[in-house]
């Protein structure tokens, strides 16, 4: 049967990790120097709120698997259960490293007040480590040889891009979302600024987003079944996705052609600058965008949860009940 708690918690930890990992890598790009010490310093400590809760659900998931396995509650779990499951399995291994890179993360976020390129560029390399974890929690995982490299690459890829694209939605939202009295000339220009920068990197996210999508579709699909997608649930979760994603890939077209203009059309006179209306469509636009995200990540969660409970093939060793489980969920 479905398990609906362990997918939502795999939701809010996919939501989470991409946050501690995009937002911070869109403060080093998408702004200046002296622009990152007004508006980045501030939220360190959001930073290490949304780091803390990282490895509080994954320990909290760790729970959630041995207990399923052991077929009792998350509050009967004993010792032994979960320390087959951290000592003996890659899913074990990569929740170790995840809450290593999460606490990394905590312990280095101080350093955004001093040093603000280097805390944001420790804070982002260490939330990357802790995003591409979740590659050996899916279907990444599943394969051996050179397709289970190829296949493991392409679904850590995937994961950084579309964190990079969440948390830049993110900062885009936390600049363009501020009081009226704080939304002064300079600021709308600096989002102005800051969207037109994210051209280019939202351009080379959603490169890597569809060919990391079609190397993964091809492994999990197959071409010779592609004409059958509609008939499984998979499939249909599939199809969702990327009418999402599309979605997405079309709001993001609108507010780069449309509702944003280019450097050489930026107005010079700042008091001629519709400071109502663009703050709207602009703040329209991102809550759009976000809310679009949202929808792919659920999906994502939903066709992982479904993948993680069908048996494991040719499993190496019956003997070794844990393992093998572990396994049946990283498939």
């Amino acid at each position: 049967m479905f398990d609906t708690p362990m997918a939502v918690l795999r939701f809010a930890l996919y939501a989470d990790l991409a946050v501690v990992f995009g937002v911070p890598l869109f403060w080093l790009y998408g702004l200046r120097a002296p622009e990152r010490r007004h508006l980045a310093v501030p939220l360190w400590p959001w930073a290490a709120g949304t780091a803390l809760l990282g490895a509080i659900l994954s320990a909290v998931g760790v729970a959630m698997l041995a207990s399923s396995m052991a077929g009792v509650s998350v509050a009967d779990v004993d010792r032994a259960s979960i320390d087959a499951i951290l000592w003996q399995t890659s899913i074990g291994t990569a929740a170790i490293v995840r809450v290593c890179a999460l606490i990394a993360v905590v312990l280095m976020t101080p350093l955004i007040v001093r040093f603000p390129e280097l805390g944001l560029g420790a804070v982002s390399i260490s939330g990357a480590i802790a995003l591409g974890s979740l590659a050996w929690t899916g279907h990444g995982a599943m394969d051996e040889g050179a397709t289970g490299l190829i296949h493991l690459v392409a679904d850590i890829v995937h994961l950084l891009a579309a964190g990079a694209w969440i948390g830049a939605i993110l900062g885009l939202a936390l600049l363009l979302f501020r009081r009226r009295n704080l939304f002064d000339d300079a600021h709308l220009l600096l989002s102005h600024r800051a969207l037109d920068g994210f051209a280019v990197t939202g351009t080379t996210v959603v490169t890597l987003l569809v060919l990391t999508g079609l190397v993964n579709s091809w492994i999990l699909v197959g071409p010779d079944r592609v004409w059958a997608l509609a008939t499984s649930l998979y499939g249909q979760l599939l199809i969702v996705k990327l009418v999402v994603f599309a979605a997405m890939i079309g709001l993001a077209a609108a507010n780069r052609f449309r509702l944003d203009l280019p450097p050489a059309e930026w107005p010079r006179d700042y008091d001629s600058l519709d400071h109502e209306r663009d703050i709207e469509c602009r703040a329209r636009s991102t809550s759009r965008k976000r809310s679009s995200a949202s929808c792919v990540k659920l999906r994502l969660c939903w066709r992982r949860e479904r993948a993680r409970l069908k048996p494991a093939a040719g499993s190496r060793s019956a003997s070794r009940p844990i393992i093998g489980g572990a396994r049946s969920m990283a498939a």
